[in-house]
């Protein structure tokens, strides 16, 4: 398997030209919005499924491959949305308040960094050379947002982000369902090793498969939690894709006991790495546990220490019965 940057760079070109009409066709609420938006005409492109691709090509979120990638991507993106902004511009002129922009200077946002980006895959002088000459027809182009809603509605995990659990209890009309990582039922399926005491054992793990014996280590590395993995890997791999990145992105930290020296002590590394949004939000996990159900084979039932976060999850779905309390609509 390889990651197709062509086929990112041209849907993240069409992205781009579509974002940038609607602009001209929305609709505004009040006059001062409309001015802004015309004058300036940013756009935001985001991404999510970032922890699926890594998954189908069999590297683990802290792994020197998804850090390359990671990198790579989101070049490609830039790269892409600013091509299209430059051709726009051709046609229909820069935007309003462009003359005396950094892009209007020829200057990048990985310039104001001081990266340079190391693929070797696009041109970026050629693409200097003609922003300066024709203009960009949008101030902001990358903003990689949340996607609660979208992702779950697509079946992607959420935005950049790693698996908060392997298992969680999805709420609907007609009830209440376990679901599994598909990523991880397809592997242990394949290996053989799906079975109701293994679907118990990762219930009772809390969605976390690090734990369990017969499981191997490939699999537990590729599997891994965000509650599992070092949040510094966390922020050096949203200030590796900051350069990138002409908005800023919605970075959520998680952190199981936090306190006053952790939040300090991760604030500043963001900063001094760069990063414009330090957090979104901060995740943490309750001290104790709730209670759990899991089902036997032969349809017994029995009780064990349950997972705060499988709850959380519970809570964060939507649910038609109580749509006022929906955390994900929010964003």
């Amino acid at each position: 398997k390889y990651f197709d940057h062509q086929k990112l760079y041209e849907v993240t070109y069409q992205a781009t030209i579509n974002l940038n009409k609607i602009i001209d066709i929305n609709y505004y609420p009040v006059p001062e919005a409309e001015r802004s938006n015309r004058r300036h005409r940013p756009i935001g492109l985001g991404v999510q499924g970032l922890a699926d691709t890594f998954i189908a090509l069999r590297m683990p979120f802290e792994s020197e491959e998804a850090a390359g990638l990671n990198k790579d991507i989101f070049e490609t993106i830039y790269y892409a949305a600013m091509t299209a902004s430059k051709d726009l511009a051709k046609k229909e002129g820069p935007y309003e308040t462009f003359e005396g922009s950094p892009i209007s200077r020829g200057i990048f946002q990985f310039d104001m960094w001081g990266v340079t980006p190391s693929s070797g895959r696009w041109n970026w002088e050629a693409l200097r050379n003609e922003v300066v000459e024709h203009g960009a027809r949008n101030s902001l182009l990358v903003a990689p947002m949340p996607t609660a809603s979208t992702a779950q509605i697509l079946g992607n995990n959420e935005s950049f982000e790693p698996y908060t659990s392997n298992i969680y209890v999805r709420r609907v009309l007609s009830g209440e369902f376990m679901v599994v990582n598909k990523h991880l039922l397809k592997d242990l399926i394949a290996r053989g090793l799906w079975n109701d005491q293994m679907k118990n054992r990762i219930i009772a793990e809390n969605g976390s498969v690090q734990n369990i014996p017969n499981i191997p280590q490939d699999i537990k590395d590729l599997y891994k939690t965000v509650w599992e993995i070092k949040q510094k890997t966390i922020i050096d791999l949203s200030a590796d894709r900051g350069a990138y990145i002409c908005q800023s992105q919605s970075l959520n930290l998680h952190v199981q006991n936090p306190n006053f020296g952790k939040l300090t002590s991760m604030h500043f590394y963001a900063w001094k790495k760069g990063l414009k949004t330090g957090m979104y939000y901060l995740r943490t996990k309750s001290a104790a546990d709730a209670i759990k159900f899991t089902v036997e084979k032969q349809g017994g039932m029995t009780l064990e220490p349950v997972s705060v976060e499988t709850q959380r999850m519970s809570d964060m779905q939507c649910s038609l019965d109580d749509p006022e309390g929906c955390e994900a609509c929010g964003s």
